[in-house]
């Protein structure tokens, strides 16, 4: 059982609006997603395109509902662009993350990333970066850890993300093996190696003293079969139906050994459930509850919150 006091439990909005995609969700206002993330028991979230921007709007509207950010997707071009281009765009974004509470920010490198790409396929179509590129990529990263974790107390969380130059265990691995691990976190997400033909339990097993950020997927395999054998984008698999949040009966994930070795590496810090869905398809705040209880359940985490089914 993880300790409430060290780990807490929040959820992503990605549920009730896509970032990707922004018709799906569309209908959902933000109001309605903060207030349902509450309402299905979540002490805090993470940030999506329908968030206000003004950082003391925001931190009011959490506050009036006991939530409170736990990070934010942020997009780093440490390959293709000069390094201090990213790290100007990289301090907004960490003094927005420090009013407001956050713990991580999760970093993606976006050079070449195919994630939002239509016509590409997510399994054959990535880029792979060349030795020159990866120690551009590693430097850059060691930077902006160290920035964003002696000024501001906030981990930088790298994540590995299907589409992108980071995707497999093999680049996942190397990334660890070359940043420095007082400063660079792994954002560790079920998912994303799930949908990358990887066990994400041995990648955990690996690396679980350097996790500074969770987020819980669970993966249908029949549609990622699809996927594989119809050569899919990121962004069909996911209108599909590809991901579906912990206690879903159609998912494979296997929570219980996450949670265990979380609990045995003594991870502090946020565990999110986060599963973009057609919210037409998956009533954002149903899945959300199912998240929840299923959690609680293998956890012990948000277990003061009862909600009738």
């Amino acid at each position: 059982m993880l300790d409430p006091k060290k780990v807490r439990l929040g959820i992503c909005p990605i549920g009730w609006s896509n970032d990707d995609m922004w018709d799906l969700g569309d209908e959902n206002t933000f109001q309605q997603c903060i207030s349902e993330m509450k309402l299905a028991g979540f002490d805090g979230c993470e940030v999506g395109h329908k968030y206000p921007e003004d950082k003391k709007v925001l931190k009011h509207m959490l506050d009036a509902r006991n939530l409170t950010i736990a990070s934010k997707w942020f997009s780093s071009f440490l390959v293709d662009k000069p390094y201090e281009e990213t790290e100007a765009e990289f301090i907004k974004e960490l003094e927005y993350l420090s009013y407001v509470g956050a713990t991580a920010i999760n970093v993606s490198e976006q050079s070449g990333s195919i994630q939002g790409m239509l016509d590409k396929r997510v399994l054959k179509d990535k880029r792979v970066m060349t030795d020159e590129e990866w120690t551009r990529f590693c430097d850059g990263l060691n930077k902006l850890g160290k920035l964003s974790m002696e000024k501001y107390g906030i981990r930088t969380c790298f994540h590995h993300h299907m589409g992108t130059v980071c995707q497999t265990v093999e680049e996942t691995t190397r990334l660890m093996e070359n940043t420095d691990p007082k400063y660079v976190f792994l954002c560790f997400d079920t998912g994303h190696f799930t949908f990358a033909g990887e066990d994400p339990v041995a990648m955990l097993e690996k690396f679980a003293d350097r996790v500074g950020h969770v987020h819980l997927k669970n993966m249908r395999m029949p549609i990622v079969d699809k996927v594989k054998a119809e050569d899919w984008s990121f962004l069909k698999a996911v209108r599909e139906g590809a991901f579906t949040v912990p206690g879903d009966p159609d998912g494979c994930v296997e929570f219980d050994k996450v949670f265990d070795l979380l609990d045995k590496a003594g991870y502090t810090g946020w565990i999110m459930v986060e599963a973009e869905q057609d919210p037409a398809k998956a009533n954002p705040f149903e899945y959300a509850k199912m998240g929840r209880e299923y959690i609680t359940a293998h956890t012990g985490l948000g277990g003061e919150v009862v909600l009738k089914k």
